[in-house]
């Protein structure tokens, strides 16, 4: 299979949850240019990013939507859990430990652990804050997939590097920096901050839109 570009992989996570909603209101089939109009593409790009994984649908006949979901949920590998561990117990940490989401999609958070010890042993929706200081223990233990870093910026880097050594390679990263990994570990970066500054520029040129 071709290197699949990240744009690509966002926009069928898109269309999983699009056909999760059709699915709901009872829609059987959908067309590609009724995916495309839900998700605010064109529907040559719908074709074009559901051929990189194969044939699906009939010419004419739109595709089944549970056919269909299923399918992008074996492509995006959801169709297993992962074990996830949260590091950073503060506000966005202890968020995440409850977003209902990721086990509804299989990532089951199995582990969150700090450095501070008047946090380490407080139990937030049923688990114990963990000591960092024993990751690499805890991730074999855990048999941790995917880790989140929840922590201040200045802390992050050396964070990513304990997950390294630990073994993990996937990392979501809400701390508002880069990271530097080797190539065999994946990083995704959730920067809010940045959004926000997207939705600045937007409102502050709004008239260009317009």
């Amino acid at each position: 299979m071709k290197k699949i570009s990240d744009s690509t992989i966002r926009r069928m996570s898109k269309y999983y949850r699009s056909l999760e909603q059709l699915i709901e209101q009872g829609v059987d089939t959908v067309s590609s240019d009724t995916l495309a109009e839900m998700d605010g593409i064109t529907s040559a790009q719908v074709r074009k990013d559901l051929s990189f994984f194969g044939t699906f649908g009939k010419r004419g006949f739109g595709y089944n939507t549970k056919d269909l979901k299923k399918q992008i949920e074996n492509i995006l590998g959801l169709y297993r859990t992962w074990n996830v561990a949260i590091v950073g117990a503060g506000n966005i940490g202890r968020a995440l430990t409850e977003y209902a989401e990721f086990k509804k999609q299989g990532f089951i958070i199995r582990l969150i652990m700090d450095k501070d010890p008047k946090k380490i042993g407080q139990v937030v929706h049923g688990l114990e804050i963990k000591d960092f200081a024993d990751v690499k223990k805890l991730v074999e233990e855990e048999h941790i997939d995917i880790a989140i870093i929840a922590v201040p910026a200045d802390s992050a880097q050396a964070v990513a590097d304990k997950l390294v050594e630990a073994g993990v390679k996937a990392i979501l990263n809400f701390a508002p920096r880069s990271l530097k990994v080797p190539p065999d570990v994946r990083v995704k970066n959730e920067n809010m901050a940045i959004e926000m500054e997207s939705l600045s520029y937007y409102l502050s040129n709004r008239q260009k839109y317009s």
